[in-house]
């Protein structure tokens, strides 16, 4: 992402409050700030003082930084899982998801877990006729990603979405805790 107008980007650890390493490998959050960054929310203080310290604007995006500068944004700071202490990208488990050729839309979710904190939930909706289980959705994540990302739970039907196409995750999370 190259960006105009913003007098300073940056990518920092959430435990250090420092810039991430250039590697494209180091997950942190977007910050900016810069003439054209907004001065707050409108008429919501309290999402402003959370989203505004010293001066940066903090996005609620996650993303890695190249040694070329550029910055990749890989999910959003609330989309994040947190399982037995990783960081588990939901976008990158939605990814591998969306390979399979009879996987229509997918969403993927963290579910509470006494164990881990969080696991993988995904809901997904296949395409007509097709008559695929949820150990052959487990089974594919397995052959293509590591084993703490593979979604523990598979929920089968349509992804509810808002009129401009976003996906309600927070009722994903809210029925993914409930079964």
């Amino acid at each position: 992402v190259k960006c105009h107008g913003i007098s300073d980007l940056q990518v920092v650890n959430k435990k250090t409050k420092k810039p991430v390493a250039k590697n494209g490998k180091e997950l942190g959050e977007v910050y900016m700030r810069g003439n054209t960054v907004m001065m707050g929310y409108y008429k919501d203080k309290k999402a402003t003082q959370d989203s505004f310290k010293e001066g940066w604007f903090h996005t609620g995006d996650i993303g890695v930084v190249f040694e070329n500068d550029y910055i990749q944004l890989k999910d959003r700071l609330k989309d994040i899982i947190i399982s037995g202490g990783e960081n588990i990208s939901t976008i990158e488990i939605e990814n591998v998801l969306f390979q399979h050729p009879d996987i229509l839309d997918a969403a993927v979710v963290g579910k509470n877990d006494k164990k881990w904190g969080e696991v993988p939930c995904a809901f997904i909706t296949v395409k007509k006729n097709s008559s695929i289980t949820e150990q052959e959705v487990i089974d594919f994540c397995r052959s293509n990603m590591a084993k703490f990302k593979i979604p523990k739970k598979i929920i089968f039907g349509d992804i509810k979405k808002t009129s401009t196409g976003k996906i309600k995750k927070f009722l994903l999370r809210k029925k993914a805790n409930q079964e």
